[in-house]
């Protein structure tokens, strides 16, 4: 039997993939507060969008329709970042 060197495993922590990990890796079960969008106040200037670290943040036609809560991980920066404060962050659950 042939012995294995580290040369023939996988690399860890590597997207080996373009766009791989969105379907796999849900890490909205992480979160304790979700981010409720007030899209009534909000001018979409995407700040919320580019800041977002899980793109969590749905865009449609231009404009902010929501938050993908199976990949936002409640961290909170859309609400800091958001120059309308438009976005709470509330308790989930």
């Amino acid at each position: 039997m042939k012995k294995s060197t580290w040369k023939d495993m996988t690399p860890g922590a590597v997207v080996t993939e373009p766009g791989s990990t969105a379907d796999a890796i849900e890490t909205g079960s992480w979160r304790l507060n979700k981010p409720l969008i007030d899209l009534g106040r909000c001018t979409h200037c995407f700040f919320c969008w580019l800041f977002c670290p899980d793109s969590a943040i749905l865009v449609n036609e231009r404009k902010v329709v929501g938050v993908d809560y199976e990949h936002c991980k409640g961290c909170g920066i859309c609400a800091v970042e958001c120059p309308v404060k438009c976005i709470d962050m509330v308790l989930d659950r």
